[in-house]
C-alpha cells in the first residue's frame, strides 16, 4: 500500500527560547492529531452537550479516542418543526463542544426532500424556494467559524422523481429541474462562507450521478467535494466495487468523502429490498461471526479509502447499534461494549497511521523525520512546541519551556 501522499518527511531544525541550537540532544515527535478526516456520526454528542442524563459521556470518551471529524443533524424537518422556532441554541452549543475537543464538524443536510419541513407544504413554489435560500443564509452564517463544513443538497438523483410522499423540496425540484436547484443553493452557502467546504452528496454511485456532476460543474457550480454514501446494509460492497467507484469519480478531480458507511455485524439485509428504509425489524442482532466480518470489512475497505490520494474523509454513519434501521452497524455494541470492528481502526488511525517517535538531533540541532501529515508536539527535556506537518518544506522551530 502506497501511503507516501500521506506522509512528509520533514527537516526540522530546533531551537531554544533563546535560539541557541538544540545539538545532539533527544526529541520526542509526537502526532496529536490526522489531516485526514477520520468521522462518525456525533448525534449523541447533541443530549451529552447540553447535559441530558445517561451513558452519554462514556459515548463520547471513546468516541473521541478515534475520531476526529463528526457529522450533526440539521434535517429541516427536526431542526425547525414549527417555522422559527429552531434546534440552533443546542446544535450550537454542541458544535462548540466539539470544536473545544478539536473535532472538525459537519452539518448535515441543508437540502433534502426527505426529513424536510411539513409547513413548508402551504407555501407555493416560489415561496418554498425563497425560504430554503434564507434556511441556508441563516445556517451557514450563523454557524460560521464553528461549523464551516455542510452537505449542502442530498440525494438529488432521486429527488425530482421521488414519489414515496409529496414534500416541498421535490416540487421546487421538478420545477426548477436538478442543476437549477443545486446552483442555487450553492450559491446561497458560498455567499454566506467563502471559505466553506461545500458537498454534493448522494447514496447513487451509477452514471446518473457522474451526470448530474458534470453538467452541475459545467454549470460553474462551486462543489468543494463529491461526497459518495455506502450504506452497506445488504453486504459489503468489496475491493472489486469500490476501486471502480473510486476510479469512476476521480476523473472529475474533486475531493471525495465518503460520507455515510455503514457495515453491519449480523445478519445482511436482503437483496431484494430497494429502499433500505423499507426494512423495518423490531430486533436485528449483532453476531460473534458478522463482527469478524464487519472488523475484516473495516480494515479492508479504510485501506483502500485511505490509500487513495483523492480520498479526504470518512464518516461511518452508526456509532453504535441500533441506531439508524435498529441495525448492527456501530462499532459498539448497544450496552456500549466495544466491537472487533473499535479495536481494528483504533489500531489504524492511531497506530499503523500513527506517527510516535524518539529521535537524536546532529551537531546542528536539526532533525529529520518521515511523518503522517497531522498536528504534532515536539519535545526535547522541558522544552515544546506545537507544529503542523503539512508538507516537506524545511521548518525552523523554537521550543519553549511547557
Amino acid at each position: 500500500m502506497d501511503l507516501s501522499h500521506r506522509k512528509v518527511t520533514k527537516q526540522i531544525l530546533l531551537t531554544d527560547e533563546k535560539g541557541e541550537k538544540l545539538a545532539n540532544r533527544v526529541v520526542h515527535v509526537q502526532q496529536t492529531a490526522h489531516d485526514f478526516l477520520f468521522g462518525c456520526g456525533a448525534f449523541h454528542f447533541i443530549p451529552y452537550a447540553n447535559g441530558a442524563e445517561g451513558d452519554f459521556a462514556e459515548l463520547v470518551d471513546s468516541w473521541l479516542e478515534i475520531f476526529n471529524y463528526g457529522t450533526l443533524p440539521f434535517y429541516w424537518g427536526g431542526y425547525e418543526p414549527e417555522e422559527g422556532k429552531s434546534s440552533k441554541d443546542s446544535l450550537m452549543k454542541t458544535a462548540e463542544f466539539m470544536k473545544s475537543k478539536n473535532v472538525l464538524v459537519k452539518g448535515h443536510p441543508l437540502c433534502w426532500h426527505t426529513a424536510c419541513a411539513d409547513w413548508l407544504m402551504k407555501y407555493d413554489n416560489e415561496t418554498i424556494l425563497r425560504k430554503q435560500l434564507e434556511r441556508i443564509d441563516r445556517e451557514v452564517s450563523g454557524f460560521k467559524g464553528v461549523i464551516d463544513m455542510w452537505d449542502v443538497i442530498n440525494e438529488v438523483v432521486i429527488m425530482p422523481v421521488f414519489d414515496k410522499y409529496d414534500n416541498a423540496i421535490t416540487r421546487i425540484c421538478k420545477e426548477k429541474g436538478r442543476v437549477r436547484l443545486i446552483r442555487e443553493v450553492f450559491e446561497r452557502a458560498r455567499a454566506n462562507n467563502p471559505d466553506a467546504v461545500l458537498l454534493l452528496n448522494d447514496f447513487n454511485t451509477s452514471i446518473d450521478y457522474e451526470i448530474l456532476i458534470d453538467g452541475c460543474l459545467n454549470a460553474g457550480v462551486p462543489i468543494s467535494a463529491i461526497g459518495i454514501q455506502s450504506h452497506q446494509h445488504q453486504g459489503y460492497w468489496g475491493r472489486e466495487k469500490l476501486e471502480k467507484v473510486l476510479e469512476r469519480f476521480s476523473s472529475f478531480g474533486l475531493p471525495i468523502h465518503f460520507t455515510e458507511n455503514t457495515l453491519i455485524s449480523g445478519e445482511i439485509m436482503p437483496p431484494h429490498i430497494e429502499d433500505l428504509n423499507d426494512w423495518q425489524v423490531e430486533e436485528w442482532p449483532s453476531t460473534p461471526e458478522g463482527e469478524e466480518r464487519q472488523a475484516k470489512e473495516i480494515a479492508e475497505m479504510y485501506g483502500i479509502l485511505f490509500a487513495h490520494p483523492l480520498v479526504q474523509a470518512i464518516t461511518t454513519w452508526d456509532y453504535r447499534d441500533g441506531a439508524w434501521l435498529n441495525a448492527p452497524s456501530g462499532f459498539l455494541r448497544k450496552d456500549n461494549s466495544r466491537k472487533p470492528s473499535y479495536h481494528t481502526l483504533k489500531k489504524l488511525v492511531k497506530e499503523d497511521w500513527w506517527t510516535d517517535v524518539t529521535l537524536r538531533t546532529d551537531a546542528e540541532g536539526r532533525i529529520t523525520v518521515d511523518a503522517f501529515k497531522g498536528d504534532y508536539r515536539i519535545s526535547a527535556d522541558a522544552l515544546s512546541q506545537e507544529a503542523k506537518l503539512a508538507d516537506d518544506a524545511p521548518l525552523s522551530l523554537k521550543l519553549a519551556n511547557a
